[in-house]
């Protein structure tokens, strides 16, 4: 059962990944967008959380898309020692323009079963990543947007 789990993860996965590509964006790049887009300004720390990656991983990550104008690092006001990833107008412009194309491949794909079964997919899935991350007392906060995207 598991080998099935983890072949149509990846399976999915390929798919949502060819998808991305047709934007000229990496997975992980996608992945910050969505949760700018949807969220708002976050921290390099926060970002770091919610897609479940390392701190210099995640740097690297808003260092390219900063180069391609999409981000923007601004220091808080408040605290000096932090600083803020958000989108910039051209980002925002991104974010809106590729979003919904994606999230309707991503729909396409996730409709080889019944709404039904997708509702009692999602809450198995749920129930096995909170109970596993509870067993190995995980710092991970939940991700945005009900999970990582499907990429």
């Amino acid at each position: 059962m598991w080998v099935k789990l983890a072949r149509a993860y990846w399976t999915f996965a390929h798919h949502s990944h060819k998808d991305i590509e047709r934007y000229a964006l990496t997975p992980p790049q996608f992945a910050v967008l969505e949760a700018l887009g949807h969220l708002g300004r976050l921290t390099l720390g926060e970002l770091s959380a919610k897609r479940m990656v390392t701190g210099g991983c995640m740097t690297i990550i808003v260092d390219n898309l900063q180069k391609q104008g999409l981000v923007e690092r601004v220091r808080s006001t408040d605290d000096r020692r932090i600083v803020y990833v958000q989108l910039t107008s051209k980002g925002t412009r991104m974010f809106r323009a590729v979003f919904p194309p994606h999230a309707d491949r991503i729909t396409e794909l996730a409709s080889v079963l019944s709404e039904k079964e997708q509702a009692q997919l999602s809450a198995l899935l749920r129930k096995v990543g909170l109970k596993l991350a509870a067993r190995e007392g995980s710092h991970h906060r939940r991700p945005v947007a009900g999970g990582p995207p499907l990429s």
